[in-house]
């Protein structure tokens, strides 16, 4: 980034430090150019309490989850800062904003997952969109039936898919976690139905597996053009929330999460032994992650009572006298 302020030696340093142990900090980076901007503009001479106020004053359009992520960002930098600066200004973390309850997710039923389909398939050809409905029908079976996040999704290439086994490797993704995700048997004759009509375009591996065309060129679909056409298919198939909005397409993932242990209850499958694998399968560092997932919507709870009543109804029924 181009120094503007004071402050800005010590913010190139510390993004210096933090890409060298491996770590990305893009939207760090945007945060700090943002403040770096601000304090240049406002004629500060450091990062003071009063500039810090401030610049907090100029976000108040954002949401308080977003506003508190943010001042958290600074706050780190202050702490890399007072190693060597050690008057140097530190926000206090308890005044910052208290973050937004996170948003109920929105489980699909499996009615409206095959509606969703219906739609995709209805989709017609575009010029700049080679295989329109055909990459839209196979995002939506790898959101739901893999669990894939959506940036994972935009980023396979062709040759991520084996064919030997039907599986898919997914490449450093959130926590620079790799793993292979084993495909569903639907979901590979998908997959390799639609490879035989997108290898026709191009069959290079690391091509890119989803694709738009661009001035005569392929390049990989990106995640917020797959979001907004999906978030159109939502509306036009009747899909939306209690509150009346479209779903998020993260919510599949919530939905792959729940389904799959709905499939367990109804197995009689022992779902907590099973619940390291779901992890492993969702890239999740451990299964309190995966937890997240699985609010305790009335389908679990109600094959939950289903399971307890069916262990321990004997227990619990009381005697009946004579």
């Amino acid at each position: 980034m181009t120094g503007r302020s004071t402050i800005s030696s010590s913010i190139e340093s510390y993004l210096a430090l933090k890409r060298a142990l491996g770590r990305k900090f893009i939207n760090e980076g945007y945060v700090f150019a943002a403040l770096d901007e601000f304090l240049s503009k406002a004629g500060a001479a450091d990062l003071t309490a009063d500039s810090f106020g401030a610049w907090c004053v100029s976000m108040a359009h954002l949401s308080p989850t977003t506003r508190r992520c943010r001042m958290r960002v600074v706050r780190n930098l202050c702490l890399y800062r007072r190693r060597t600066v050690s008057d140097c200004f530190v926000p206090d973390a308890d005044t910052f904003p208290a973050p937004c309850p996170p948003r109920r997710p929105y489980v699909f039923t499996h009615a409206e997952i095959a509606k969703l389909l219906e739609m995709v398939n209805a989709l017609k050809p575009h010029t700049n969109c080679p295989l329109r409905a055909q990459s839209y029908r196979l995002a939506v079976v790898l959101l739901y039936t893999a669990g894939l996040r959506r940036g994972e999704l935009c980023r396979l290439v062709l040759g991520d898919y084996d064919p030997q086994d039907h599986t898919l490797q997914i490449r450093s993704s959130k926590f620079h976690k790799s793993r292979i995700v084993a495909l569903s048997s639907d979901a590979s004759v998908e997959m390799e139905a639609f490879l035989r009509l997108r290898r026709l375009l191009s069959d290079h591996p690391e091509d890119p597996l989803l694709v738009r065309r661009w001035r005569g060129a392929l390049h990989a679909r990106s995640g917020g053009s797959l979001g907004q056409v999906l978030h159109g298919l939502f509306g036009k198939a009747g899909i939306t929330t209690a509150a009346g909005s479209p779903p998020r397409v993260h919510d599949i993932r919530h939905t792959h999460a729940v389904h799959a242990l709905l499939r367990w209850y109804e197995a009689g499958e022992d779902v907590q032994a099973k619940l390291p694998s779901l992890a492993a399968s969702m890239g999740h560092v451990s299964i309190v992650s995966t937890a997240y997932y699985l609010s305790f919507i009335e389908p679990l709870a109600h094959a939950a009572s289903e399971r307890f009543a069916r262990h321990c109804a004997a227990i619990l029924r009381p005697e009946v006298g004579p």
